[in-house]
């Protein structure tokens, strides 16, 4: 954050997201979302610029040093636009309206999103990152802000008439997904959508080095769930083969670290070797539920392994003295991306000594070329641990045992770095996927530590941001609970109550999660198949329709799918099976058109076709049994 004492402060001075308040200082005279921004835009008549980023994101803070910072942009934005900055990851119905945008105007999207909106909220003009100048193809801001400025005052109903067709056209496009001739009687689809989900993974698998298409390669962890279960539907060898070798090849490559433990966002390359470096609550979380499930499947301790170094580093570094779980850490330090996590061969040697540090320079990959920037190396573990221990003449305990004191030696040392920012807001439906997790993990591993953890972390969120006036929240930080939930926060929690409820079967448990399941309804179901995701009505912003896609997440829709039909076999309620069916079958066009795209939602129609899978009942009254 910037110096206050040097530098005058903005209106988000006031603001709780880490993310607003690492802008406070900057020389834009800057508002946060809401009514205020849009009433002085109407009254000076200006255009309003706004910017969707998060605390986490490296290009976000190159933008913000190449151009918020910067006298001469700034003044450009004062003058000629009215500013706003919002945080994607408290405000994601905003985020997903403007990025929605963004693709339809440019054909892409990414963060910074960078959005320039009438007064009465239409978008006319996007794109993402945006240097001060001109360069490598992409527009400056000196010389894109006053063309826009110009084309505000002089063809004013051009604006305005860009604005309408844009805002019609995606609110065409958010129906576009559901089918027109959907009735009542319509069945599921049949299993042949998921064969053809698995084909389509199996057509863009990496057979070389795990994961799916090229680079960049992301986690997607749910694609890795929804294989491990088709595996045991159908018994194909290949789908478990390919969730396996992923997650094999992501915990041996340098998206995760290696010694801190924890998943990076994604790899820059094909072969999982070069991350970019922020850790987000959200992928620790799934993939330390796939590789449960994994190796539920497969019984490979190294699935378990993998679960249970991400478990380390939840609870090590993203857990609060209360128990709630904080979002994410950054990519950057000292300036520059990956700095706290890279190294040298010489300063492996000067710490450990000549013996021990070629070996570990060695074992994790730590070359005199480097693999990074400036001679630099991603650690990694290049070399399978069997073969490697006997070109050192060691058995793999000892090898193992070694590792772990040159590992802690390491931690050690790289702890005196400057540490990445660390987010400490506290995102409900997040929290909700790492209590899921850490549920599972009790219920697989045994390990009492997580289960206490997904306690606390619960006990945390229904108490300090849930509940009150009978409605969630979305954010919690510095004592505040704020932004009334989401689709997504209220599905996620869901979730977790069901894991937490199978890993102990306390009442309290399940009547949590037919509580917030029965609000989830009550909120945001607009009939015919339709979740809204967010609270109409809410600071009398529009209403946006939930999406199904599952991106870096499952959709709040494919959760809530999921938890309707377990909740509904659960409790014997049909009515609640066929809200989960509903869901399914109002997308059944777009699922078979996309279906690598929804992989958690047909996770969801793979339960549903389990005519019997979940024999077991219970009932609010603490009755339960098998059927």
């Amino acid at each position: 954050m910037k110096d206050s004492i040097e530098r005058k402060a903005n209106r988000l001075v006031g603001e709780k997201s880490p993310y607003l308040l690492q802008h406070a200082y900057n020389p834009v005279d800057w508002y946060p979302w809401g009514e205020e921004a849009f009433k002085k835009a109407a009254e000076e008549d200006k255009p309003v610029f706004l910017s969707i980023g998060y605390s986490t994101c490296h290009w976000c803070h190159v933008m913000e040093n190449d151009s918020f910072e910067d006298a001469e942009v700034a003044a450009l934005l004062n003058e000629h636009f009215v500013s706003i900055k919002v945080d994607r990851e408290e405000r994601p119905d905003l985020d997903q309206k403007y990025m929605a945008a963004c693709q339809a105007l440019t054909g892409q999207g990414g963060w910074p999103l960078t959005v320039f909106l009438t007064p009465d909220k239409k978008p006319f003009y996007a794109g993402t990152f945006f240097p001060k100048h001109s360069r490598y193809g992409i527009n400056g801001m000196v010389e894109i802000l006053p063309r826009l400025s110009a084309f505000w005052r002089e063809d004013r109903s051009r604006v305005v008439q860009a604005g309408d067709e844009l805002h019609e056209a995606l609110r065409q496009m958010a129906h576009a997904a559901m089918d027109a001739d959907q009735t009542e009687v319509q069945e599921l689809p049949g299993t042949e959508l998921l064969d053809q989900a698995y084909h389509h993974l199996k057509n863009s698998y990496d057979q070389t080095y795990g994961g799916f298409g090229q680079a960049p390669k992301f986690p997607a962890p749910h694609q890795l769930i929804f294989l491990i279960r088709y595996w045991k539907r159908t018994g194909s060898a290949d789908a478990l083969d390919m969730a396996i070798k992923t997650l094999k090849a992501m915990y041996r490559g340098g998206i995760f670290d290696q010694l801190g433990y924890g998943l990076h966002r994604y790899s820059v390359d094909n072969h999982w070797l070069v991350p970019h470096f922020e850790k987000m609550l959200y992928d620790q979380a799934l993939i330390a539920l796939a590789a449960l499930e994994a190796f539920e499947a497969s019984g490979n301790e190294e699935m378990a392994g993998f679960a249970r170094q991400i478990f380390s580093y939840l609870l090590t570094d993203l857990s609060s003295d209360e128990g709630a779980f904080y979002s994410a850490e950054d990519a950057d330090s000292e300036g520059e991306e990956g700095t706290f996590y890279v190294w040298k061969p010489e300063e492996v040697l000067e710490l450990l000594g000549s013996e021990q540090g070629h070996l570990a320079a060695e074992y994790y990959g730590a070359t005199e070329k480097g693999n990074f920037e400036h001679g630099n190396s991603v650690l990694h573990r290049p070399h399978d641990d069997d073969v490697f221990a006997v070109s050192r003449s060691l058995t793999k305990d000892e090898l193992k045992k070694i590792i772990e004191e040159v590992r802690l030696l390491l931690l050690q040392e790289r702890n005196r770095r400057e540490r990445p920012f660390l987010d400490d807001k506290v995102i409900t439906s997040w929290n909700g996927m790492a209590i899921a997790a850490l549920a599972r993990g009790y219920t697989v591993l045994k390990e009492p530590e997580y289960l206490d953890a997904a306690v606390r972390a619960a006990d945390f969120v229904t108490e300090r941001m849930g509940f009150r006036d009978g409605r969630l929240f979305r954010r919690y930080r510095d004592g505040e609970a704020a932004i009334p939930g989401f689709l997504d926060d209220y599905a996620n929690l869901t979730w977790a109550f069901l894991e937490l409820y199978r890993a102990q079967p306390d009442q309290r448990f399940l009547q949590t999660a037919v509580s917030l399941n029965k609000q989830m309804l009550e909120i945001f179901d607009a009939g015919k198949g339709v979740l809204n995701y967010n609270i109409p009505g809410n600071d009398n912003e529009e209403v946006v329709e939930a999406e199904a896609y599952d991106g870096a997440v499952p959709s709040g829709i494919s959760v809530a799918t999921m938890n309707l039909l377990q909740l509904g076999r659960m409790l014997q309620e049909d009515d609640l099976v066929e809200k989960g069916k509903k869901l399914i079958i109002a997308r059944r066009s777009i699922l078979n058109n996309h279906p690598t795209g929804f992989t958690y939602l047909l996770a969801a129609l793979d339960y549903a076709l389990m005519a019997n899978e979940e024999n077991f009942y219970c009932t609010l009254d603490g009755d339960c049994g098998l059927r």
